[in-house]
């Protein structure tokens, strides 16, 4: 499956937990008014209001314990990391397993084009696991046990983390978070009835008989609640184990990291078990590996060794005994296989500023969010490529302000200084005169496939910020945007994508999975968005036309709408946007396509066009690879 269609399946998942959780709560119900009848039959007591008072308050206790849990994961991913006890790796780490963590993190994000997470460890867990949680990839965070970091090698662990990463992309991390609450819903009456046998337990007063036997009745019902979130836990998470496998193979292209990874899982003594964290339970169906031992019923991943041999079908269980005998011995060293089997990243150039990529549009469509194996040694390349003290100051979160505005900044001295002012005004003028400093550095020699993946690498530090602080930010941006001057059509769309993440990042649960609008709903929006990039990429009106029309032909039937440019220039997209993002997974897919085909009529584009053709899709979620000449030289 390709983006989109895991989009369409996300969604198709969602409905089928809504499904299941409405028939787990009938059925509790329908237990809670049998032990209603129960005691109505000893006490002698029987009326069709008691029944329905007590269908109506288990079902309010249900909906707002549910209520409850959600509200406490509303700061998104990182509150679930820091729940569990893990830490946040360092953005600059002294420890090198620490580091080479973080650096395989930010390849992943770069060949991507999504945002980088903000990253966690659990330091107490000897086992090799992780996960990420987040409603959305701007408030994505991926944790990691440091038993995995110390026993994993390059390879395995970027298999490991791609795993995540396709969780993220896919839709599945956002329904994780709704399963903690929605499950939390079901299972919150046994507690109640455990407290309330422990209440009335050994007292011998008149009438708590009856107490005893409707407390005993609450945890039946309850324990049927327990029962139901573990099967649906199984039932949802098994499947979309193997499909975040698949996923994670199509972004590395090799099986051997992510099977290594589950061999050792399945080798080690302490596998994938998480024997400190806090809450194992809750995020169980969030793991890499099984987190938890219990029943086979209940298991929330498939078998290590059915997983095992759908990435390798030729390896047998002999296998596994006797990587358990080696490792019985010697416990394995990933940062000393690294250095035995040559796994450091290659360093890679970058193109020439005149390059041509040459592009087919369904090839562009297959790389949504699914970067290939050399994307990735790309992405390596590009963050090696920043400037080490820019990079410093990006995972800053005093001076990632600054960065990203200088990358709004005016080339023109004259533009940039109404611009300094402006930034002054609302941000102050330290930041106004770093943002003026970054520009003169490092503005204009920063190669145009840099930019994205700088505003990559500085989310986590601007997430550190306060909400207030974020709100002046984004308002500062946007008046950047929309200020008389010479905002070129890249510096645009670069500052209207980060007002998308940043708003997100203020409010995580908010953020739309997907959208559901068909593409004749919003055939203005199109229109308008292929007429406008098709004006900013072509001088000549004639050029221009044409490629308008080849973009319309690829999107709409019959007879293509005729070309105007717009008249109030980019700025006549910002209604446009938030519509074009509501658009279904099957219309974004078409109308990336049509993207494509405007903007590059011929199938080449300049690197500066692939990189306006990755801003545009990253406002509208659906992520891009780096596309850079291959091979790089």
């Amino acid at each position: 499956m390709n983006f989109f269609e895991h989009q369409a399946a996300a969604r198709r998942r969602s409905r089928q937990l809504m499904w299941m959780l409405a028939g787990a709560v009938a059925c509790i119900i329908a237990l809670v008014d049998m032990g209603v009848l129960l005691v109505a039959g000893f006490s002698g007591v029987l009326s069709w209001r008691v029944l329905v008072l007590t269908s109506l308050a288990a079902l309010a206790t249900m909906a707002v314990a549910a209520l409850w849990r959600l509200s406490s994961l509303r700061e998104g991913g990182a509150s679930i990391a820091l729940g569990m006890g893990a830490e946040e790796v360092d953005a600059a780490p002294v420890d090198s397993a620490r580091r080479r963590l973080r650096n395989v993190v930010e390849e992943i994000a770069i060949a991507s084009g999504v945002p980088m997470p903000r990253l966690f460890v659990l330091s107490s867990e000897d086992g090799i696991n992780a996960f990420a949680a987040g409603y959305a990839p701007t408030d994505a965070a991926i944790t990691v046990t440091a038993g995995a970091m110390r026993q994993l090698n390059r390879d395995e662990l970027q298999g490991v983390i791609a795993h995540e990463f396709s969780h993220i992309l896919n839709g599945d991390m956002r329904l994780n978070v709704r399963m903690i609450g929605l499950l939390f819903g079901i299972t919150v009456l046994a507690e109640c009835g455990r407290k309330a046998l422990h209440v009335v337990r050994g007292r011998g007063r008149s009438g708590l008989g009856l107490a005893v036997l409707a407390a005993l009745a609450l945890l039946v019902a309850g324990s049927v609640g327990l029962f139901f979130a573990k099967l649906i836990k199984a039932a949802i998470s098994r499947q979309r184990e193997f499909l975040a496998d698949a996923s994670a193979v199509q972004f590395t292209r090799q099986t051997s990291g992510l099977a290594g990874a589950l061999k050792k899982i399945a080798g080690l003594p302490t596998g994938s078990r998480l024997s400190h964290a806090q809450g194992a339970e809750e995020v169980s169906h969030m793991l890499f590996g099984e987190g938890l031992d219990g029943l086979d019923w209940f298991a929330t991943h498939p078998p290590l060794l059915a997983r095992i041999r759908m990435l390798e079908p030729g390896f047998r269980e002999g296998g596994l005994r006797a990587l358990r005998e080696r490792w019985g011995q010697v416990s394995p060293d990933g940062l000393a296989e690294d250095l035995a089997l040559g796994l450091a990243p290659d360093t890679v150039g970058l193109p020439a500023a005149s390059s041509q990529v040459l592009l087919q549009p369904s090839q562009v469509v297959t790389q949504v969010a699914r970067p290939a194996l050399h994307e990735l040694a790309q992405a390596a390349g590009l963050r090696q490529a920043i400037d080490p003290q820019l990079h410093a100051l990006v995972v800053q979160p005093q001076a990632v302000q600054a960065v990203i505005l200088a990358l709004l900044l005016d080339g023109a001295p004259e533009r940039r200084a109404a611009q300094q002012a402006l930034i002054a005004q609302r941000l102050g003028a330290p930041v106004a005169g770093q943002a003026v400093r970054v520009h003169r550095v490092w503005g204009q020699a920063l190669h145009p496939v840099l930019r994205l993946p700088l505003v990559s690498l500085g989310f986590p530090a601007l997430r550190q910020h306060t909400p207030e602080d974020l709100q002046v930010f984004s308002a500062t941006v946007d008046a950047l945007i929309h200020d008389q001057g010479g905002m070129t059509t890249f510096t645009y769309c670069l500052g209207w994508l980060v007002r998308v993440q940043l708003r997100e990042a203020r409010r995580p649960r908010m953020v739309r999975q997907h959208g559901a609008l068909a593409l004749s709903a919003v055939r203005a929006e199109c229109v308008l968005l292929l007429a406008t990039l098709a004006h900013a990429g072509h001088e000549d009106p004639i050029q221009a036309q044409r490629a308008f029309r080849a973009g319309a032909q690829a999107l709409f039937t019959g007879a293509a709408p005729p070309y105007r440019p717009p008249s109030a220039g980019l700025h006549a997209l910002d209604g446009a946007w938030p519509r074009l993002d509501e658009l279904a997974p099957a219309g974004k897919q078409q109308l990336v396509a049509a993207l494509v085909r405007a903007i590059g009529q011929d199938g080449r584009m300049a690197v500066e066009e692939a990189e306006l053709l990755r801003v545009v899709c990253a406002i509208l979620h659906c992520p891009l690879p780096p596309q850079l000449p291959s091979p790089i030289a």
